[in-house]
């Protein structure tokens, strides 16, 4: 990994948390944990979800296996970058990511957001290895590279920003 690509997602790192910040701003508690309707989750729930997929995907990278060689796949992580965080097409969220209710309020949840943020951008700031070479297990994509890894981890907060700004409307027009 060159340093212009760490710099890239460290980048787009920042930019997911701030779009995540800002479409909580103004979310009360009582409105955080309305659910949109059967089936669907609260924006609690969402930033639930979000810090315990980020701490989980980074438990993934730190303790993924190396590779002989690194296994780059720059189509994958264009479309990554370019429709990671798009909700034009629905992802079933795995068990081991699903929000199971362990925060009080939303800033409890996006402070463990938050945390585990910066624990993966120090990760990335430390690193000198190529991450192309490390193997991770994704619970959806299956084996990735780590920069692959580390890029759905960027992105993934974009994803969920739209989906809490869309159960905000939605609540706000029932």
């Amino acid at each position: 990994m060159t340093e212009q690509e760490k710099e890239e997602i460290i980048a787009l790192m920042a930019r997911g948390q701030t779009a995540l910040r800002s479409a909580l701003r103004g979310v009360s508690h009582e409105g955080s944990l309305r659910s949109p309707g059967a089936g669907r989750w609260s924006i609690l729930q969402c930033v639930e979800h979000v810090a315990v997929t980020e701490g989980y995907l980074l438990a993934q990278v730190e303790s993924a296996k190396i590779a002989e060689t690194a296994l780059p796949n720059p189509e994958r992580e264009a479309r990554i970058k370019a429709h990671g965080a798009d909700r034009l097409r629905r992802v079933e969220s795995p068990d081991v990511c699903w929000p199971k209710g362990e925060f009080a309020s939303l800033a409890e949840a996006f402070g463990q957001f938050q945390s585990n943020r910066e624990r993966t951008v120090e990760f990335l700031e430390r690193n000198q290895e190529d991450l192309r070479v490390r193997i991770a297990q994704h619970p959806i994509l299956g084996k990735v590279n780590c920069h692959e890894m580390l890029l759905l981890m960027a992105v993934h907060p974009h994803r969920h920003a739209e989906q809490v700004a869309e159960i905000a409307a939605t609540l706000m027009n029932s």
